[in-house]
């Protein structure tokens, strides 16, 4: 995936985020998934987001937009994301048609590969191996992020690095053998640009915090149906939809938390052994 920079102004000196992730939109409205409608889901967190965090600089939209790479879905996708008011910087996760993506949601049939919002650049890669579950970044996404974090260090700029698949082990044995499979390279090129403050990432729905080399690390629940941590096998998790939101502040620091549907009451199969 190749893409230019995209300049965006923020509001104030800190840069306020929105991470909405694995909403697995159906072909037509009212699907499910695990016997979650995820329109229904999809549509109460963005309500949620609209009341807590009603003008984000960006929205982040990280993989996982349709369930099966459907032109319509990625459409009502373009809808629910478009009443926060914001823009919106898409990635593909391995249930997504990326040419379909491209050219549904891309600008100019293309993603926006990099954001430069003041003091910070957010940078968007690939982790989609096409027609696998798995992830991997391979040798051009690597080249191209470690040409964007030099040219961050170079300005002076912090960098979010923002990706589908996770790069560290979430503790569970089913989930982990999905994750980027060339994580040591990709952590060798993180580690070497000293501008990288944090790494955010979708696919594995449920919520982790932690830091590595005193860089943040953090998943996000999905807007959808949740995992149940710390499982050997496939098992659902009871917790709601959710979202995260991140606020980036021009000296480096970043505040993160993670907030979730509470009002509403969903249907999911508890029971599900799978699903892809």
């Amino acid at each position: 995936m190749t893409g230019t920079v995209k300049q965006l102004l923020p509001a104030g000196d800190s840069l306020h985020l929105v991470q909405i992730t694995d909403t697995h939109l159906k072909e037509t409205p009212g699907g499910r998934l695990v016997g979650m409608d995820t329109d229904h889901s999809l549509s109460h967190v963005i309500k949620l987001v609209q009341r807590e965090r009603p003008q984000p600089d960006l929205v982040l939209g990280t993989g996982d937009i349709s369930d099966h790479g459907s032109e319509a879905a990625y459409q009502r996708a373009e809808e629910y994301f478009s009443r926060l008011g914001a823009p919106v910087a898409w990635l593909p996760g391995n249930h997504d048609c990326a040419d379909t993506m491209h050219r549904v949601l891309g600008a100019d049939g293309g993603f926006t590969r990099a954001v430069d919002a003041g003091a910070w650049r957010i940078v968007l890669l690939n982790s989609q191996i096409p027609g696998e579950v798995g992830g991997e970044m391979g040798a051009e996404e690597l080249d191209w992020l470690a040409q964007n974090l030099a040219a961050a260090d170079e300005k002076g700029q912090h960098c979010l690095v923002c990706l589908h698949h996770q790069p560290v082990p979430m503790g569970s044995a089913w989930i982990d053998e999905q994750m980027v499979a060339d994580r040591e390279a990709l952590f060798e090129v993180l580690d070497r640009h000293p501008c990288v403050r944090a790494v955010i990432w979708g696919h594995v729905h449920q919520q982790l915090d932690t830091e590595r080399n005193g860089v943040q690390l953090m998943s996000t629940p999905s807007s959808c149906i949740q995992f149940a941590p710390q499982s050997h096998d496939f098992k659902i998790d009871d917790q709601p939809p959710g979202y995260r939101w991140l606020t980036l502040n021009s000296d480096g620091g970043i505040e993160s938390g993670v907030s979730r549907v509470l009002d509403v009451s969903f249907d999911v199969d508890l029971d599900s052994s799978g699903y892809l």
